[in-house]
């Protein structure tokens, strides 16, 4: 048996370095600084000739005017890399992709004879190819790539958002990092030259040349017209081309800072002005009640200037309007909610700022602030937070808030990040983190103004009124201000017997809501930590790091009937070591030994934080409100310790799905708290019909994460699936749930539900 598990791995083995050296490609054209990395190797070390193979898995680079054309050998399509490009050929068994990196790349994709299908992927896009000739712009700087065609047609998908477009001759799409795809037309200018017409010359570089060349020359009338004609031609007639070695001397004499290879120098900065909107039919669930939905959301990328709006109407089924949403009178805070983000630049400009919505917020290696959304319980709670900092020299900044409306309730979720770096030559990094919550009842929204936050008030719109112990719409004796006695309740428990034939005894009531009026507690955190990349390459990347984080909770008393005590704690996690790999691109890995003392727990502000930040208990006719320390650390002690070992991973299944996946185990005295989370993403473009498919499970802090049938408040969830009814077309659900204390001593989930019919314009 041993044997022939053995022979199978062998075979195995064998069958992939098969497949991986397989020869593809050859080298058709090539012109200046034109360099090789091989499968396996870290670097580009080996000069391109004339005539050598290209293999599966071979990665190829261009530098300043210079440029490189690969034939596949099996059906003879074509690939061209202009200056300052970078791409690696991935074949498998049914599919051919060409991985782009930066740079500009002109292909042409023969239809007969190419038994795979052919993709162009990017960053951000994947372009699918039957037979077509088309370019590709790709500006990582700016997250924006560009595809203009010239014959054929081809569908263009943003990964990020999942929506795809067609694109034919003499249009482009434009495809960014954060979502947004459009289709444009395209003219005749925006096409690049093809370097092996259109050969280089002492002086301008060809994107400045193409420039000459359009404004000193009528356009034809037609786009497929100027794509026909030779745009040599216009060049000879200017200046004769100049001898090899004049060519290659003019490479010499580029400047050393211009020499550079790294996508920041050498990719091109492409302009757009994108506008997008969508238009949303389908139903919602808020607050217990199905509403029917329709949903404006257009969005506006001039430069770096961008603007989504988020224009919701609910309608129920009497076809009434639900005014909530449009109460600018009485509320003018709504009009914060029509905006989704308003932003300036990304993150690796020198300044960069957005406002909005926020998700993915993760300060440093994440040891106080991890993947922080404020938008898990959007649309029934709107917040609205700013995200912003700079990055000058070695120095680099982060700030966000986590909802501005919430300071006229105390104050908002703060956090802050600073790093500076030694120098390139030694990249030694050292951060510091500063957060903190000012108030954590303020996320408790009170409509009404009556003190008494809308999740614990049976009547959120009536200042007057507040509980409702059996739901009948009466509110409970002694429930509200100057209520008339035809209004009170006289079955209040809703046992059909009339309170004033019940003994006291024998009448259960929901206790008294928590109201805001005078309470406050507050949590703050710091951190330091230092890293050190200690071994970097396109192979595989390893950085090593330390990490100190401190947690403080003041103490706070109540100041109703409600019981709210939270005695003074605090408590630290030191992370040592700590280490994080990234391998072949595809594969991510962390793994991190943690100790902690007192009332520490790592990632204490997570995606989850707005939906446990604070909770109420109900037990017989009392109510408890706990914060969410409260809930990690069921007494006051600072003397426990734990210690344990943290790890995740992530994983791109070759562009068909990408996995992550993160567990800690703590182990404190004889009690476990374990955490885990995971996310599970689909590449819908390979599966018919379907536009979008995710799903996600996150439970923090509990005795038994993967106790299914047994959920905490620690426990969210959720998934969004997209089936595309035709083309632009997509019926799109949304799911998310996770549990609360339903005032009567016992959880209950709480679930949003959306389902709506997409149309991308």
């Amino acid at each position: 048996m041993k044997s022939i598990v053995l022979s199978f791995i062998f075979f195995i083995l064998i069958s992939n370095h098969l497949i991986w050296a397989e020869t593809i490609a050859v080298l058709s054209g090539s012109y200046g600084d034109v360099l090789i990395k091989r499968m396996g190797s870290n670097t580009y070390t080996e000069k391109a000739s004339l005539g050598i193979s290209l293999n599966n898995g071979d990665a190829i680079k261009v530098g300043p005017l210079s440029y490189a054309s690969i034939m596949y050998m099996s059906d003879k399509s074509v690939v061209k890399l202009i200056e300052n490009s970078q791409l690696q050929l991935m074949d498998t068994p049914n599919t051919r992709t060409v991985e782009l990196d930066f740079g500009t790349v002109l292909t042409n994709v023969m239809k007969e004879g190419r038994r795979k299908k052919f993709r162009m992927q990017t960053p951000s896009s994947v372009v699918t190819v039957t037979g077509t000739e088309f370019a590709s712009i790709i500006d990582p700087i700016n997250g924006v790539d560009q595809f203009i065609g010239k014959t054929g047609n081809f569908n263009v998908m943003n990964i990020a958002s999942g929506q795809t477009i067609p694109v034919g001759p003499g249009q482009k799409a434009v495809s960014n990092a954060i979502g947004n795809l459009m289709q444009a037309p395209a003219t005749a200018s925006e096409y690049p030259l093809d370097p092996e017409q259109n050969p280089y010359q002492q002086g301008p570089k060809p994107s400045e040349r193409l420039k000459q060349n359009v404004s000193n020359q009528a356009l034809p009338e037609t786009f497929s017209d100027q794509f026909n004609k030779d745009p040599s031609i216009d060049s000879k007639k200017e200046n004769n081309n100049p001898p090899k070695e004049d060519v290659v001397d003019s490479v010499k004499d580029v400047p050393e800072n211009q020499k550079d290879d790294s996508p920041k120098n050498n990719t091109p900065s492409n302009p757009i002005k994108p506008f997008g909107i969508g238009l949303g039919i389908g139903s919602a669930s808020l607050d217990g009640v199905i509403y029917n939905q329709i949903s404006l959301r257009p969005e506006v990328n001039i430069g770096k200037i961008g603007i989504g709006l988020d224009l919701v109407f609910y309608i129920d089924n009497d076809g009434n309007f639900r005014k909530d949403e449009w109460d600018i009178e009485n509320d003018p805070s709504v009009l914060l909610d029509k905006i989704l983000f308003v932003r300036y630049g990304e993150k690796v400009d020198p300044f960069w700022v957005k406002y909005g919505s926020l998700d993915g917020i993760t300060l440093g290696y994440g040891g106080l602030v991890s993947n922080y959304s404020n938008m898990m319980e959007f649309p029934s709670v709107r917040r609205a937070g700013v995200n912003t900092g700079f990055n000058v020299g070695p120095v680099n900044g982060e700030l966000f808030l986590a909802n501005v409306k919430d300071f006229s309730r105390g104050g908002t979720l703060i956090g802050f990040r600073g790093k500076y770096t030694v120098s390139e030559s030694f990249p030694l990094s050292i951060g510091i983190n500063v957060v903190k919550d000012a108030n954590m009842f303020s996320g408790l929204k009170d409509k009404d103004g009556d003190t008494f936050p809308d999740i614990f008030d049976d009547f959120p719109n009536d200042s007057s009124l507040w509980n409702d112990s059996d739901g009948d719409g009466f509110p409970d004796p002694g429930q509200g201000v100057n209520v008339p006695d035809s209004l009170i309740d006289i079955d209040a428990d809703g046992d059909n017997i009339i309170d004033q034939n019940e003994s006291e005894s024998d009448i259960t009531l929901k206790a008294l809501p928590f109201s805001l009026q005078g309470n406050n507690a507050s949590a703050s955190g710091f951190t330091l930590d230092i890293g050190y990349p200690i071994l970097t390459g396109d192979a595989i990347n390893i950085d090593i790091f330390a990490e100190y984080n401190k947690l403080d909770f003041p103490s706070s008393i109540s100041t109703d009937s409600v019981s709210f005590i939270r005695k003074k704690r605090s408590g630290t996690g030191l992370s040592l070591p700590g280490m994080r790999a990234t391998i072949f691109g595809i594969f991510n890995i962390s793994v991190e030994y943690r100790m902690i003392s007192g009332s520490f727990v790592p990632q204490f502000f997570d995606k989850s934080y707005d939906l446990n930040r604070v909770i109420t208990q109900s037990i017989d006719a009392t109510t408890n409100i706990k914060t969410k320390d409260m809930l990690v650390f069921p007494d006051s002690s600072n003397l426990k310790s734990s210690k344990g070992l943290f790890g995740s991973v992530a994983l791109d299944f070759f562009n068909l799905a990408s996995f992550s996946a993160s567990y800690a185990n703590m182990t404190m005295d004889t009690t476990s708290l374990k955490t885990f989370s995971a996310l599970l993403t689909l590449n819908a473009e390979n599966i018919p019909k379907i536009s979008s498919a995710m799903m996600y499970y996150q439970r923090n802090n509990d005795e038994n994460p993967f106790d299914w049938g047994n959920p905490s408040v620690n426990t969210i969830l959720g998934y969004r699936v997209g089936y595309e009814l035709s083309k632009g077309v997509s019926l799109i659900w949304d799911y998310r749930q996770y549990y609360r204390d339903g005032g009567i001593g016992k959880l209950e989930p709480i679930k949003q539900t959306t389902i709506e019919t997409a149309f991308n314009f």
